[in-house]
């Protein structure tokens, strides 16, 4: 019957062939439409629809800050760029790892969850990955917000500066234009995913020549990539930083990871949509690490432009548009205010709309969701994560891939060890189906997510400043945080399984191959 019933379910959407709908008998505090599995008119996503939104998402403002911030941190630019280049192939990983679940069975990540933690115990794990975007959301509506400032003080004379506002420590012209940016945020909330995808489409060849305008703007002013390529590593024999290469690129390797840490969880929010497992893995092959790397190089050349333009190395795009003048300051800005949108309403709305629709699925939808993403981002006073790239680099991108690392080991490890990619969808929707756990709550998840966040909980602190000393092995393994997370949180979990009275493996509904 079990066979009859997967052969059924290859069809696409899973409602085909005499297969029971998985929403008959859900739990109405455990779905709503956003939360239930995409439909068959749903799944219309080829490989260049996935090619186009990572093309959208990678050119944006805080990727470039990833180049030419370890530019800053000392690094030249074939270290820079090999360093960005491998963070990506390892995040590309996980990436379809985890979304293959998405595709073959049309799930959120938040109802993904449920298998390995919970009915109930999933809601903690959406709940983090969702404020870590909503520090993402906040930090890209900053710069998007600065972009026009920039490019309202260069037509109107610095008319906008003035002092700064107490206790946010930014003056009244900044605040205003991060708000008027956050408010262009709302239009795309409002009308859902779909707009969201057209837009990405619609922006990604703008992007791309806008990167090919940033460099041959680089090459001009530089006269020659010769004397931008020529700047030597801070590492090298001689080098203010002489045999310190390998303990920054550890920490650079682990922020690279970490950068796109948060899709590689939520990426079942897009591959839902997908049309098949193929269309997903292509389109993310070809979209994430090579364009990754190629806009590593634009903000590579540019910075170490910056050195030779400038007399300094400047990270912030912002900035350097800033100091370019004439008219292509506003065309820089406004392409940069462009590509920030498009990153993060695909990066930084979606996981958190569905998370927090998951919390109270019959109150709040994926558009409230989002309106309190939006809210959320404001509140974290996202210009204080970007004081400087130590900051933004080693505390914020390194310390949040300590709490995301064990949630991806922890999937990985049910949906492909235990349960060999076979769920039954209509018992997500249920409180007391086969993931319900006790009251809800799977202990092994739960416990191996402790387990696997623990060891980086000092050396996270000591790099936030919040403690004076901890031993060196605890500053060790921070520097290696996402890696350490993953493999304690997957084998603890693995450990803890047969502990409990785990969920049943269920054979595989409404999926398609």
């Amino acid at each position: 019957m079990a066979g009859k019933r997967e052969h059924g379910a290859e069809k696409v959407g899973g409602l085909a062939g005499g297969v029971v709908n998985p929403m008959d008998g859900a739990d109405p505090g455990l779905w709503n439409r956003d939360l239930a599995p995409a439909s068959p008119a749903e799944r219309q996503w080829d490989w260049k629809a996935f090619a186009s939104l990572w093309v959208s998402m990678v050119i944006c403002v805080p990727a470039y800050l990833l180049a030419s911030g370890l530019i800053a941190q000392g690094m030249n630019w074939s270290e820079a760029a090999l360093t960005i280049l491998l963070g990506n192939a390892i995040i590309l990983i996980p990436m379809l790892l985890i979304g293959h679940a998405g595709t073959k069975y049309g799930v959120p990540f938040p109802v993904l969850l449920r298998s390995a933690f919970g009915t109930e115990g999933a809601k903690i794990p959406a709940l983090a990955r969702g404020l870590v975007a909503c520090g993402w959301f906040g930090i890209n509506t900053w710069v998007g917000g600065q972009a026009i400032y920039v490019i309202l003080n260069v037509l109107l004379g610095d008319a906008l500066r003035g002092a700064p506002l107490p206790v946010l420590g930014i003056d009244p012209g900044q605040f205003g234009c991060f708000m008027a940016f956050w408010a262009l945020h709302l239009y795309f909330i409002h009308n859902g995913t779909q707009s969201i995808r057209w837009f990405e489409q619609a922006a990604a060849p703008f992007l791309i020549l806008m990167s090919v305008g940033l460099v041959i703007w680089a090459y001009v002013k530089a006269d020659g990539f010769g004397p931008m390529m020529a700047q030597p590593s801070a590492f090298a024999p001689g080098g203010a930083k002489a045999g310190q290469f390998w303990p920054v690129f550890v920490s650079s390797l682990t922020a690279m990871v970490g950068f796109w840490a948060t899709m590689a969880l939520n990426i079942p929010d897009f591959t839902r949509y997908a049309r098949s497992q193929k269309d997903q893995m292509i389109g993310q092959a070809l979209g994430l690490p090579l364009p990754m790397a190629a806009f590593a190089l634009v903000g590579i050349v540019t910075t170490s432009a910056s050195v030779v333009i400038f007399g300094e190395a400047i990270w912030d795009p912002v900035v350097l548009a800033g100091k370019m003048g004439g008219v292509a300051v506003v065309l820089a800005l406004a392409a940069l205010a462009v590509a920030t949108l498009t990153t993060n309403l695909a990066a930084n709305v979606v996981a958190p709309a569905f998370g927090f629709s998951n919390l109270a699925p019959r109150r709040i939808s994926f558009r409230a969701g989002g309106y309190l993403t939006a809210g959320l981002g404001i509140a974290m006073f996202p210009w204080k994560l970007l004081e400087s790239a130590g900051t933004y680099l080693f505390t914020w991108l390194v310390g949040y891939s300590a709490l995301l690392g064990p949630i991806a080991g922890i999937l990985i490890a049910d949906y492909f060890i235990l349960r060999r990619m076979r769920l039954d969808i209509a018992d997500l929707y249920r409180r007391k189906g086969g993931y319900s756990g006790i009251r809800g709550w799977n202990p092994a998840g739960m416990l191996a997510l402790i387990a696997g966040i623990a060891p980086n909980l000092p050396g996270f602190l000591h790099a936030a400043g919040l403690l004076d000393s901890v031993p060196v092995i605890f500053d060790q393994l921070y520097s290696y945080a996402w890696f350490v997370g993953f493999v304690i949180g997957g084998a603890s979990y693995l450990a803890l399984h047969g502990l409990f009275s785990p969920p049943r493996r269920a054979q595989s509904s409404g999926a398609i191959s």
